[in-house]
């Protein structure tokens, strides 16, 4: 018998990240919420250092779970996307990191657990975007549903303090960011839709799903998680110590004017080319450096209930 015929309960699989200090009884908070909506006894899942989420995922669904909630910051949202887009099985989210990018740009309240959790198992259900991103040196692919990036902003990942984010959030980025403003541009070959848009030296390429990143700020002003479009942003500042000036005046003007600091485009799919090996992010976890990536919208692919 499957866990989601008539006569059995449906049963919600938790996919959480213990590393996550949280204040809350996680625990007991799912227990609540599945006895007192008639669920069955949830499926618990503990990610690791080794699989941060995507064997605890496939496990959830081979028992036959009827929602599988990523309880954890994006990186653990990330993995248990990848293993459910293009199935049918909804994917709940109980946001416990430092960004919840995801949950932000879907307009939930981070704070409100209850919320979420009632959301996961009763809410309405909506299909997102996903992307997906291969490298060649490794070949690899990944996925992501918020923003990727190459070059200054996957150094910020890199270079953020783990102990500094742990106190003061996502602030850490802001310091990783001030630190790192120094720097050489890569020389950049980016092709969207097959048809080359750059070819120049370039401090960082960022590659959207979603508008905003930490605190708030929206990179992506034209994003949305249902268009079926990509959203590049390239940084190319000017040199010079005013140089960054130009990228955030850019940033606030949205790339209307002609400066090139900054350079917006659309597309389904982006091609990166980089002289060299640079920094390469994936939704906020450092991933390494590459210098060949691939990136492919693939369009309504993942169901959200919330």
């Amino acid at each position: 018998m499957t866990a989601n015929s008539s006569t059995s309960l449906q049963r919600a699989a938790i996919i959480v990240n213990p590393a996550k200090p949280v204040d809350i009884d996680v625990r007991g908070l799912v227990a609540k919420h599945c006895v007192e909506n008639g669920w069955g006894e949830p499926l618990w899942f503990e990610t690791t250092l080794e699989d941060p989420g995507v064997g605890q995922a496939k496990e959830a669904l081979a028992q036959g779970a009827d929602i599988v909630i990523a309880a954890g910051g994006d990186g653990t949202v990330r993995c248990v996307a990848e293993v459910l887009a293009g199935g049918d099985i909804p994917m709940g989210l109980l946001p416990l990191g430092t960004g919840n990018l995801l949950a932000r740009n879907l307009g939930m309240d981070v704070t409100d657990y209850d919320g979420a959790m009632a959301g996961a198992l009763l809410g309405t259900e909506r299909k997102i975007d996903v992307v997906r991103a291969r490298r060649s040196d490794p070949d690899d692919e990944q996925l992501f549903l918020v923003m990727a990036g190459v070059g200054y902003d996957a150094t910020i990942m890199a270079d953020t303090n783990q102990e500094l984010k742990h106190k003061v959030g996502w602030l850490a980025y802001v310091d990783a960011g001030i630190r790192n403003l120094p720097g050489k541009p890569v020389k950049a070959i980016i092709v969207i839709d097959g048809k080359q848009a750059v070819r120049r030296g370039v401090r960082s390429v960022m590659v959207g799903n979603c508008g905003k990143v930490q605190g708030g700020l929206e990179i992506f002003p034209e994003a949305r998680m249902d268009d079926g479009l990509l959203d590049v942003a390239v940084l190319a500042p000017h040199h010079g110590k005013l140089g960054w000036l130009s990228v955030i005046a850019g940033m606030i003007g949205k790339g209307r004017g002609k400066d090139t600091a900054v350079e917006y485009f659309q597309g389904k799919s982006v091609e990166i080319t980089l002289e060299h090996k640079d920094d390469y992010q994936l939704d906020g976890d450092h991933e390494g450096q590459g210098k060949h990536v691939v990136m492919t919208m693939d369009p309504s692919a993942l169901t959200l209930r919330m």
